[in-house]
């Protein structure tokens, strides 16, 4: 599996980073410390065998990718056990995630996940993974006590990839 994903200024992924280290203290379950999963949001998944044609792709229209600025305003879950924050879709993430589809698709063998494609895409950054019911409780009580409406600006954007995790492109916005 190959993901897309963006990552965040500095004071985002300090804000992100401190709910995920929050989580994982009053839960308990420190799956995303442990295998270091850093502030992101995820624009695609999809499997390819063609992976230097992915980069080569990513190399080649670098151009179309922006930083822009997102809105957190919401907490949600993937039930069972995956605790998120939710940005406003906005323009900025449906175009990223409409160029990002349509490049791939120049890839004869890339398959996109089914829930990675536009308008079928749940933007999302993962809080907590893994979480058993208690687990999920505890995590949502330390977002009802911290999380506010904030706004952060993109400022990368990556191809990696995965099982084990391995960063293979990035760019900086």
């Amino acid at each position: 599996m190959y993901l897309v994903s963006i990552y965040f200024d500095e004071k985002t992924t300090s804000r992100i980073q401190g709910y995920i280290t929050q989580v994982a203290k009053r839960s308990g379950n420190p799956f995303m410390i442990e295998k270091n999963v850093p502030p992101h949001l995820t624009i695609s998944a999809f499997e390819t065998r063609s992976e230097d044609q992915v980069i080569s792709l990513f190399e080649e229209t670098r151009d179309m990718f922006q930083s822009g600025e997102i809105i957190w305003c919401s907490v949600g879950a993937f039930f069972p056990n995956v605790l998120y924050l939710s940005p406003v879709l906005n323009t900025y993430l449906q175009e990223l995630s409409e160029k990002v589809y349509k490049e791939l698709l120049r890839i004869a063998d890339a398959r996109v996940h089914k829930c990675y494609r536009p308008m079928q895409w749940v933007p999302h950054a993962t809080i907590g993974k893994k979480l058993s019911k208690e687990e999920m409780l505890a995590a949502f009580q330390v977002l009802q006590e911290q999380f506010g409406v904030f706004s952060s600006r993109v400022v990368r954007i990556g191809l990696a990839k995965t099982n084990p995790y391995e960063e293979l492109w990035n760019l900086e916005l």
